[in-house]
């Protein structure tokens, strides 16, 4: 099912069942996703609809960490919580020992272990991680771990 007809098949389902909340943050989603379809003029595509999500998940979690700081427990728990639901609409996360693996198989297959050319290895290393979900933060710091 395309990621837009189910996050249209949740809002019914969450007006239906009177969900404030998550009424709230699907629209959200919902929204994100037709700006994207509208400004770029084209069908939402698979990689499109991953790459919105990925913008919100990054947005609702600097907000948790502000609302922290500002000492707003309560608002920081709400952005989680739309974090949590946004997070279920993304493929499944790549597990430490997956990671571990393309890192090593990247570094066998390209030759690399300079820190100099720690983006080619970026580059295979998420290649061979398609499809899941991988913070792009996290590979980094484990890659330049494994180089010189």
């Amino acid at each position: 099912m395309a990621l837009l007809d189910k996050v249209q098949k949740d809002l019914i389902a969450a007006m239906k069942a009177k969900d404030e909340a998550r009424l709230s943050a699907i629209r959200m989603i919902k929204a994100a996703l037709m700006k994207h379809k509208v400004d770029s003029m084209k069908p939402l595509d698979e990689a499109a609809g991953m790459q919105v999500l990925k913008t919100l998940i990054k947005q609702r979690t600097e907000a948790a960490d502000m609302f922290r700081k500002g000492g707003r427990e309560e608002q920081a728990a709400k952005e989680e919580a739309e974090r949590a639901l946004i997070e279920s609409y993304m493929p499944a996360g790549a597990t430490d020992e997956e990671i571990d693996a393309a890192i090593a198989a990247a570094m066998a297959e390209t030759g690399v272990i300079a820190l100099k050319q720690m983006g080619v290895l970026m580059k295979a290393a998420q290649a061979k991680l398609a499809g899941k979900r991988v913070d792009g933060k996290a590979l980094s710091e484990k890659v330049r771990a494994r180089l010189v």
